[in-house]
């Protein structure tokens, strides 16, 4: 069973505070490949990762799950 993570959360910080995702994936040194893969889901955070994001975005560690762990809800429990 695959997991898919919404990230919307985390994409409005990380706007928020570097102002762009680009300035983002460049404080946590990755190439714009890697940034676009993790965002998408295509790979997973790693801890060391998260902690360092964190770090950046000025998230309490109180609220990895919310940024970080909250499931995508599909259309179709959503109602629509």
């Amino acid at each position: 069973m695959s997991l898919d993570f919404d990230f919307s959360m985390l994409r409005g910080k990380i706007r928020e505070v570097c102002g762009s995702e680009g300035k983002f994936g460049k404080k946590m040194g990755w190439s714009q490949a890697t940034l676009s893969a993790k965002l998408n889901g295509k790979v997973d955070f790693k801890q060391s990762e998260i902690i360092h994001a964190c770090n950046i975005l000025d998230i309490s560690y109180s609220f990895v799950p919310v940024y970080f762990f909250t499931k995508k809800v599909s259309n179709s429990k959503q109602g629509v």
